[in-house]
């Protein structure tokens, strides 16, 4: 996604005003996820609309030379609508995040992790509005680093505690790369504890994880996974 008019200075009020309303996502109250849902799908459909503009305006544009239709009024008013769109709407507004860098000093930030706590509170309701692995798994990746601020970082322990708790879901295994990232005293007293828990997927996935932080080079794929399930005394609960 290009950047809109005015978001090279782009910083965090601007991101506030586009996207505050997405707080509401992990609200711990039904009705006012509700009326963020809402506000979600709205922005879907002004999306979608902006996106049939766009390219409609291209088509009937098409004539032109490559060059002049990059200059003409008309479709850059479309794009610079459309990209507007994306940046009030989840996930499309955290794809232009940095490429390079830290992701620590991005302004969207917060709605990054809004994201991904959205999805492992309320994973139904992500997947049924906003179902976007790939960005999950973009997201997770970039944040795979230590040199968050503590806010931040209690942030990335509460997911990793939370996903551990639950069954597997698509991309879970990136969590693996935030635990080594972030690994220290406090990681360990949750997974230690979730490990010792009577939920059967906390003992297996936290389990895990902490055998894999106690092995830095062990690379955390499937084949490692299914080598450790065999050798190990926890088994998977049936379903």
């Amino acid at each position: 996604m290009k950047k809109v008019a005015g978001q090279d200075a782009d910083d965090g009020h601007a991101w506030v005003e586009r996207l505050g309303w997405a707080y509401g996502l992990t609200a711990p109250e039904a009705v006012d996820r509700a009326a963020a849902l809402v506000r979600l799908d709205d922005a879907r459909a002004t999306v979608r609309r902006t996106r049939v503009h766009l390219n409609e305006t291209r088509r009937l544009t098409s004539g032109l030379g490559h060059e002049e239709q990059d200059r003409e009024p008309v479709l850059l008013a479309a794009r610079e609508a459309h990209e507007e769109a994306l940046s009030r709407c989840l996930p499309e507004a955290l794809w232009d995040r940095p490429v390079f860098g830290s992701i620590g000093t991005w302004p969207g930030l917060p709605f990054a992790l809004l994201f991904l706590e959205w999805e492992a509170r309320y994973p139904q309701e992500w997947t049924q509005h906003a179902k976007a692995w790939g960005t999950k798994e973009g997201l997770i990746r970039q944040l795979a680093a230590d040199d968050h601020s503590d806010e931040v970082r209690a942030t990335l322990l509460d997911l990793v505690d939370h996903v551990v708790r639950r069954a597997y879901r698509c991309k879970d295994r990136e969590y693996v790369r935030v635990a080594r990232a972030v690994d220290g005293d406090d990681l360990r007293d949750r997974l230690d504890k979730s490990r010792r828990s009577d939920n059967p997927w906390a003992q297996l996935h936290a389990g895990y994880v902490l055998w894999l932080l106690d092995r830095p080079g062990t690379p955390n794929t499937r084949r490692v996974w299914r080598t450790w399930l065999a050798d190990g005394t926890t088994k998977p609960p049936a379903g």
